[in-house]
């Protein structure tokens, strides 16, 4: 069985940002949100409005296919894992990304991909962000 992050009640966001600080927080020792495997976007208006990217897990990612190195393998269950080894910081994962939600580590030149261990969804007070099991 694998598991998939999936956006479940969008409208229940208020974008406080916790889910990205719980991800950046967990994998990456981080006190910002900048290192996050997933975004959360603000939207300006009269009454705003938020957009969350979290990784489908692509059967055929782009990114895994655009990569020069191979340092982003495809997974059984679909997705990505980085080997950082490989990675040469060329940023061409993040570009062929179609919907945008590889994530770039400024800092280290690397991708971030989400590995779908659902540590988002727990801190999301709204209860916005849900893991759940495939078979």
């Amino acid at each position: 069985m694998s598991k998939r992050l999936t956006v479940a009640n969008r409208d229940q966001c208020v974008g406080c940002f916790s889910c990205m600080y719980a991800c950046s927080r967990t994998f990456r020792r981080a006190g910002s949100t900048n290192k996050a495997a997933l975004r959360v976007r603000v939207y300006s208006g009269v009454e705003g409005a938020f957009s969350l990217r979290t990784c489908l897990r692509c059967a055929e990612p782009d990114c895994a296919a655009a990569c020069p190195a191979g340092a982003l393998v495809v997974q059984p269950q679909g997705g990505v894992r980085l080997e950082r080894e490989r990675c040469i910081s060329c940023g061409a994962c993040v570009r062929a990304c179609v919907l945008k939600v590889l994530q770039w580590d400024e800092e280290e030149r690397i991708p971030l991909p989400c590995v779908h261990c659902g540590t988002c969804a727990r801190f999301c007070p709204n209860n916005v962000l849900t893991l759940t099991e495939e078979a």
